[in-house]
């Protein structure tokens, strides 16, 4: 090793200068053997912690033909369909009411008709009673703030497109099945669909509250729990109107 030598200064002043120097390298590599350990330990750490996995969201399945309408599963598994609006409601009661159906109507304006597909089968009573609160709930009573509203049932031949009536009104004729159902709605998952249903399910909803504050919070939790993402537009549109996150069934 060369050590260069200052000739203007003496041995001991050269001596002096070079141990100070090593003195100085010794704390750096004191300083340097430090941040190396903690360096290691701070790795150890961080590959104990559980990693975090990117989660990849799927998308809702594709929309079928009766998601244009109010819809529901009952729990006996029928379909039961119901108007958004005077629109809606026409092509319901003309276009997809077959022989055999049930259609449901409130005694008040400002209500859908809603119509349980039987295809053939048999309409059981606890299907019927879970389209009665369906078409009382998506009434002007939720509006209202109503619990309860006075529902019928008919047949479709019942249903009668009299001249000069607005469109989505019909003249009703004959007996009527009456019901009286107290207004209640959830929301869950139902064959791979998010549906707005009288059947209890995992997200329950009440009266009051924004809709827009309701819906972010069930994306969030359909989202938690089975990776969808759903637009927030999406849920809106198949809530009855201002509402509140009530339970979550965990």
């Amino acid at each position: 090793m060369k050590i260069r030598i200052d000739t203007t200064k003496s041995i001991e002043d050269n001596a002096t200068f070079y141990y100070d120097k090593s003195k100085k390298a010794r704390r750096k590599l004191e300083g340097l053997k430090i941040a190396i350990e903690n360096t290691k330990k701070k790795i150890e750490n961080m590959e104990s912690q559980p990693k975090r996995v990117q989660i990849q969201y799927k998308d809702p399945p594709e929309k079928k033909w009766y998601m244009k309408f109010r819809w529901f599963t009952s729990s006996d598994g029928f379909l039961c369909i119901g108007g958004r609006d005077a629109m809606t409601n026409e092509i319901i009661i003309k276009k997809h009411t077959d022989p055999g159906d049930l259609v449901f109507h409130t005694e008040n304006p400002g209500s859908p008709f809603f119509v349980i597909k039987a295809e053939g089968k048999e309409i059981p009573n606890a299907t019927k009673k879970e389209t009665a609160i369906a078409t009382a709930a998506f009434s002007r009573a939720w509006r209202e703030g109503l619990g309860t509203t006075e529902v019928y049932a008919i047949s479709p031949d019942q249903v009668k497109k009299d001249e000069g009536l607005a469109k989505g009104s019909f003249m009703i004729h004959g007996k009527r099945e009456y019901f009286r159902p107290i207004i209640k709605l959830y929301l869950g998952i139902v064959n791979d669909y998010l549906e707005c249903t009288p059947v209890v399910s995992e997200f329950s909803i009440k009266h009051g509250g924004k809709i827009s504050d309701c819906a972010k919070k069930i994306r969030h939790k359909i989202m938690e729990k089975y990776q969808v993402k759903y637009e927030l537009d999406d849920i809106i549109r198949i809530l009855p109107g201002d509402c509140s996150l009530e339970i979550v069934k965990e």
